[in-house]
């Protein structure tokens, strides 16, 4: 299994990720950032961080590239903007590119499928809008007939989780040591599902 991860400049979550992963699985693991510059340290709120979790960090960031995500099995992000440009980039990897919480947080899952669905049926309803609008209907019948799938969507997307991690970049210890933290306990519900899936 070759697991990416992927942040904004690959010096904080990204490398505190890959250097959990590391430590916890025998996984292949690597982590790069979408505006990284080669070659930077991780920050040192993060070597810190992870010290104080007796995990030692060697670490030179690197940007996204082509080869890298051919490599990787799965692509986890670290907020769902992170996904997005990733994959507007490269749409070719949009089945393999997860943030981590939505790749771990299972009861997201049916709520997400129910979002798909609905954006599908209101681009159905626009569609159906353009091509057959009949001339006598007002702009507010018009309205009301896509209010509805609207509503809809407004409703689910209030119901996913939060899935993005937020940066400690320029906070202070205790900022670092919280998103560790809390990347931590994502990292153990994934190696927890990869450990099922080879069952």
């Amino acid at each position: 299994m070759n697991v990416l991860f992927i942040c904004t400049g690959n010096t904080c979550r990204s490398p505190m990720a890959q250097a959990l992963l590391q430590k916890k699985a025998a996984v292949h693991v690597q982590s790069a950032g979408l505006f990284a510059t080669p070659g930077s340290p991780a920050s040192p709120g993060t070597e810190y961080a992870l010290k104080s979790n007796d995990i030692t960090l060697n670490h030179q960031s690197q940007p996204v590239t082509k080869e890298l995500l051919d490599w990787a099995d799965i692509i986890l992000t670290m907020t769902m903007q992170h996904k997005h440009a990733l994959t507007a980039q490269y749409p070719e990897v949009v089945e393999k590119v997860y943030t981590l919480k939505e790749y771990t947080l299972l009861d997201g899952q049916s709520t997400w499928e129910q979002l798909k669905q609905a954006y599908a049926q209101l681009e159905e309803k626009r569609l159906t809008v353009v091509t057959e609008v009949d001339q006598n209907q007002t702009e507010q019948q018009l309205r009301a007939f896509l209010r509805e799938t609207q509503d809809e969507i407004d409703r689910l997307e209030a119901e996913l989780p939060n899935y993005d991690i937020s940066d400690p970049f320029g906070g202070g210890q205790q900022i670092y040591q919280d998103t560790l933290a809390e990347i931590e306990k994502y990292i153990d519900i994934l190696i927890e599902k990869f450990e099922n899936n080879e069952k």
